[in-house]
């Protein structure tokens, strides 16, 4: 079954108002956004579901990847523009942010962590993707940041991880024009892993968390704040914690009994042909 078409009794947990679903399989997570009549346009519920979804993860030592996917059409279109400025004033809704910091939360979970995007991945949808670790994009996906033709700027850290996943040209690029662009242009500017057919999607983005999760929780935790803090730091700081941190994880690993003689799984950048 494809992204399209996932449904509840096939998730088999409802998240809060039943707009994020959950499911727990093989020791992988799959969060799925579920507004497919509205595009996965994303709302107040949708923000408390998915944040209730990914603490979950958090708290589940036997979880090892997350998948985070979109029902119906498409991955996700952005921000539901039918709830902008309802909030009783800016504080307000700076208070509510900072106490569900979701998009903290996707970033900070401490394995690894896939999107499986597909139809129109859109505004804060492209920016959720590009909070995860890696993005597979089936082959009808298209990408777009519109929010400054909208007289904004990208709100959900788009203006922070595309420079850092694209470089400063494609960031800019996208961020400033709000072009519209591809599977294929998102694999070759780096913001997708693979593209893939839509049938394809589930079984791709599954079997890629389940190499990336053979590790222990620790391991993808520190290689994490390795990269990420090391992206705000210069090289000689980055160099030291990268050390401070191996050396974290040797006597993790030591205590733990673990081989280090496994085989890493390595994304290929590549089409799948149907």
């Amino acid at each position: 079954m494809d992204a399209r078409n996932k449904t509840a009794s096939r998730i088999g947990a409802i998240v809060g108002t039943g707009a994020v679903l959950y499911e727990k399989r093989d020791g992988i997570a799959w969060v799925t956004l579920n507004r497919p009549d509205r595009l996965n346009a994303y709302n107040v519920a949708m923000r408390d579901d998915l944040f209730a979804a990914l603490n979950a993860v958090h708290a589940d030592p036997g979880v090892r990847a997350m998948v985070l996917a979109g029902a119906g059409p498409a991955f996700s279109t952005g921000g539901d523009v039918s709830e902008f400025g309802q909030a009783p004033s800016p504080t307000a809704a700076r208070w509510i942010r900072f106490r569900r910091d979701v998009w903290g939360r996707i970033r900070a979970l401490p394995i690894p962590t896939i999107a499986a995007v597909h139809g129109f991945t859109v505004g804060g949808g492209l920016e959720m993707a590009l909070l995860c670790d890696v993005a597979i994009a089936a082959e009808d996906t298209r990408f777009c940041l519109p929010e400054t033709s909208l007289g904004m700027i990208p709100g959900v850290a788009g203006t922070q991880t595309a420079p850092r996943r694209l470089g400063l040209g494609w960031a800019l690029d996208l961020n400033i024009t709000g072009r519209w662009i591809d599977a294929q242009q998102a694999l070759f500017i780096g913001l997708v892993a693979e593209v893939v057919p839509l049938k394809a999607l589930d079984r791709t983005a599954h079997a890629m968390a389940s190499a990336l999760g053979r590790l222990p929780r620790e391991h993808a935790a520190i290689a994490k704040i390795a990269v990420w803090e090391g992206l705000n730091s210069s090289l000689a700081d980055g160099l030291e914690l990268e050390q401070r941190l191996a050396l974290r994880l040797d006597r993790f690993s030591v205590a733990a009994g673990f081989s280090q003689n496994a085989e890493p799984h390595r994304p290929r950048r590549r089409r799948i042909n149907s």
